[in-house]
């Protein structure tokens, strides 16, 4: 009787064993989804933002770009050529914002 009680324990701890196993690979694969999703996820500012300029910099980013796109109205007589260097700043400028003034992390 008590060879067969010690066999049905074993059968018992070997099935939760198992069950602990499994259950512990769920949460291992869980918390790691969790971490990669964080990762991922991208931190807003307190303002909603991803990236804080000032005041200053908008302002100065709109009116050289301004500048430039009347410099360029003003002394290029081509239409076509305006129209293309028009166009070419209004795609350009957003890459050299990030050149030349770069992200802060803060």
């Amino acid at each position: 009787m008590s060879k067969e009680r010690a066999r049905r324990r074993a059968e018992r701890l070997a099935v939760l064993e198992k069950e602990k196993a499994v259950r512990a690979r769920k949460v291992a694969r869980r918390s790691r989804l969790r971490q990669v999703k964080r990762d991922l996820t991208p931190r807003f500012g307190r303002n909603g933002r991803l990236y804080h300029r000032s005041r200053r910099e908008r302002i100065g980013i709109a009116v050289v770009t301004l500048l430039a796109i009347a410099a360029v109205w003003t002394f290029i007589p081509e239409l076509a050529l305006r129209v293309i260097l028009t166009a070419l700043l209004v795609l350009a400028v957003p890459a050299l914002v990030v050149v030349v003034l770069g992200r802060r992390s803060s």
